[in-house]
Order: C-alpha cells, then sequence, then structure tokens
C-alpha cells in the first residue's frame, strides 16, 4: 500500500505498545514515519514501567494499543501510556485501540454486577487521553461511556474486498444471532448476497452458545459467517456444522477481532470451515494461529483515520 500523503511529520508522533506493535509499525509505516522511541519495563512481581524517549512536547501524539492477552496488563499498560505522554507535554494524545476488550461489558444485566465498559471508559479519561480510536465495539453505545470523542472504524469494507477477490460461488452471508442481523445485512449489500440467520441461546457465561436454528436457505450455497469477535470459535464451528447439514457446499467465516485460544485452533482445524478471514487487531493470541487462518490489515484504515484527524479533516468517509 502506498504510504499516506499530506502529513505534517514534525507535528504528530506514533506511539505502539507491547499490545500492537506490529499493527503500530505497518501503521507508522502506512503514514511514512518511524514508530516513537519508548519502552516498557516488567518487574517480577508483575507492576509495569513504561517510559516515553522521544520528546513530545507540544506535538499530537498517537499511542497504539489493544486489550487482549493478557487484557488487565494491556489496559494498564495503555493508562499508563497515556499518563505518561500527557505528563510529558504533548499537545494532545489519542488513544488507539485496535481491541478494546470490556467494550462486551456495556450494560447491568443481572444483580450486582459491574458495567465494566463504562469503568474502562473512565480510567481512559482520568488518565488524560483526548480521543479514542478503536475499531468495531461490540456495543456502539459504548461510544456513550466516554466524555471525549471517539471514532469507532469498521473493518467490513476491507474484509470484504478480500472475500470479493475470492470470487466465491453463490454466496449467503449468515448472521451467527439474531443481535447481529442487522449488521449482517451490511455484509450482504456490500458483496450483493442474500441472508440469513443463525438462532443461538447463550445460558451462562461460558464462552460457548448453542446454534438452535437456522433462518433462511443455504442450500447449495457457499455461507459466510460473519461476526464481530470469537473467542473459543463455538458458535462459528457450531454454525458451520449446521450449514453443512441444511445443504451449504462450503463454510467460511469472517471476524473483525479473533481472541483464539488453543482449544480454538482444534475446533476450527476439526471444523468444515475452509478459511476465516479476520484482522490484526489482535496479535497476542496465546497459541499459533491455524493454517485456516487468514489475516488482513487494518494498518491502511487506522492509518487513514490518523492522517486525516492529524490534519484537522472529516473522517466520515471511512465509514461508508
Amino acid at each position: 500500500m502506498e504510504r499516506l500523503r499530506g502529513m505534517q511529520a514534525p507535528d504528530i508522533i506514533v506511539f505502539a505498545g507491547s499490545g500492537s506493535r506490529n499493527l503500530g509499525r505497518a501503521i507508522a509505516n502506512n503514514l511514512g514515519l518511524e514508530l516513537g522511541a519508548s519502552e516498557l519495563l516488567r518487574f517480577s512481581e508483575g507492576n509495569l514501567f513504561v517510559r516515553v524517549l522521544e520528546n513530545v512536547r507540544g506535538r499530537d501524539v498517537f499511542i497504539i494499543q489493544g486489550t487482549a492477552f493478557p487484557a488487565n496488563d494491556n489496559f494498564m499498560e495503555l493508562l499508563f501510556w497515556i499518563d505518561a505522554l500527557k505528563r510529558a507535554s504533548a499537545a494532545s494524545v489519542t488513544a488507539v485501540i485496535p481491541y478494546f476488550s470490556y467494550a462486551k461489558g456495556d450494560k447491568k444485566d443481572e444483580p450486582r454486577v459491574s458495567i465494566r465498559g463504562r469503568v474502562c471508559a473512565d480510567a481512559i479519561a482520568a488518565a488524560g487521553a483526548d480521543r479514542v480510536v478503536t475499531l468495531d465495539l461490540h456495543a456502539p453505545q459504548v461510544q456513550g461511556f466516554f466524555s471525549m470523542p471517539v471514532d469507532d472504524l469498521i473493518s467490513l469494507p476491507v474484509l470484504c474486498e478480500t472475500i470479493a477477490a475470492r470470487n466465491l460461488h453463490d454466496l449467503v452471508v449468515v448472521a451467527p444471532d439474531a443481535g447481529y442481523a442487522k449488521k449482517a445485512r451490511l455484509w450482504a449489500n456490500r458483496l450483493q448476497t442474500p441472508t440469513a440467520i443463525a438462532d443461538k441461546r447463550r445460558v451462562d457465561h461460558s464462552e460457548s452458545a448453542e446454534i438452535v436454528e437456522l433462518i433462511g436457505s443455504v442450500e447449495g450455497r457457499t455461507a459466510l459467517i460473519v461476526d464481530d469477535f470469537t473467542i473459543s470459535a463455538g458458535t462459528l464451528t457450531d454454525a458451520a456444522r449446521i450449514l453443512i447439514e441444511r445443504g451449504a457446499t462450503k463454510v467460511y467465516a469472517a471476524v473483525t477481532h479473533a481472541l483464539l485460544t488453543g482449544s480454538a485452533m482444534e475446533r476450527i482445524d476439526n471444523s468444515p470451515i475452509e478459511c476465516l478471514f479476520t484482522t490484526d487487531s489482535v496479535e497476542t493470541q496465546p497459541a499459533k494461529l491455524s493454517e485456516k487462518v487468514e489475516i488482513v490489515s487494518v494498518a491502511g484504515l487506522f492509518a487513514e483515520a490518523i492522517r486525516r484527524i492529524a490534519n484537522r479533516e472529516s473522517i466520515s468517509v471511512l465509514f461508508q
């Protein structure tokens, strides 16, 4: 991808935390920049220590740090980076969070539980962030937890471009549950395909759910299951099995955030899924990715957002 032009390089600087070093490097490369110098120390008792090794006084700073494995360490590291940069007199600090893990805690749906997404949003604000850029929040209303601007980018155009290039025959987009049906229709409109919906039932807080019914026809078609994230891959693989039983000829899957553990890899390898398309929003998975997983980079998307924010331009075009 060509490096983005129109950047006032002396005015901005991009750093990356340990949760997003590879993506951060790719974003900086897209901008024609080098990552800002920094260091992270992990002490034996678990404490983290961050140090900024560049002069950021009066500059607009972007810190790229996902909050996946280990989620709590990476989130605390993000807060420390924000605080260090503000104390170093940065003109502004934008937290670029490719995967905001605690967005799943967006409501109080049972007694005596925390709204974790709100707690994390308050912590980011208290640390001193001026803006947040993230990708495919689990629930759009999480933006309302923040007291600062939030740009919730969408991976759909990037993933759809990759999938369209595969020229999959007689494609049908499948939502893994009714809650994702609206977004699945956006996928279908982009790919110009029909949709189907899997009826999913989740009875507890385990990372698995049961597919109990399929709404729509997939017989004789190539099915594409779409979702915002997967952890255990249980829903994806169960849906794939049912789709094959209902006559689908092949099954693919696409998710924005792939939080995949060892058991998830085994499920994918043993499932009918031909390929799982996902972004590089998560790069700290504890297990080696299956050969069935294809990574699609969103570095260009984040780089364009950063360029537009730095140049005080609208980023609404990125949501089309």
